[in-house]
């Protein structure tokens, strides 16, 4: 019922948007509105586990978008990561389940986001914060496929 109710909230912005949709960019909706972040898309176990690490600075809407064949228990550190995140956990459809702030550089304190994450965006430390993005605002991003609450058309 949620994903339906975020449907329909997300269907004008997703027409007007989805016009806008390219592989090195995801956009973020949500109650706050929408936020376009410029991405580099890790969908293999190698980019994957190089991720941002050694990054030494990123733009402010700049990001990584982690991509996974299937959904599963998402979990992360960060070990010769030299730049604070946010991590954005999503669901199959684009929901983000999870959210955690301002990942801390070299720690390799695991972080857990959850079972049934097929797809993590990594942004700026405190960002999310910010821009005011919660759990359950909607990611937009080809990788999503058809089936997403916000598809690319």
């Amino acid at each position: 019922m949620k994903s339906l109710l975020l449907a329909a909230l997300f269907a004008l912005t997703a027409q007007s948007s989805a016009a806008l949709c390219a592989d090195d960019r995801v956009t973020v909706m949500g109650a706050f509105g929408q936020a376009r972040f410029a991405v580099d898309v890790a969908d293999d176990n190698q980019e994957r586990a190089q991720g941002l690490m050694n990054v030494e600075h990123m733009d402010t809407m700049s990001g990584m978008l982690f991509v996974y064949e299937e959904p599963q228990h998402a979990t992360f550190w960060m070990r010769n990561t030299l730049i604070g995140l946010d991590m954005l956990f999503a669901s199959p459809d684009g929901e983000i389940v999870a959210i955690h702030e301002n990942a801390i550089p070299l720690d390799e304190t695991v972080i857990d986001g959850g079972q049934g994450v097929k797809y993590v965006l990594e942004i700026n430390g405190g960002l999310s914060g910010r821009l005011g993005i919660k759990t359950g605002d909607v990611l937009q991003h080809p990788s999503l496929g058809a089936d997403a609450i916000s598809p690319c058309e």
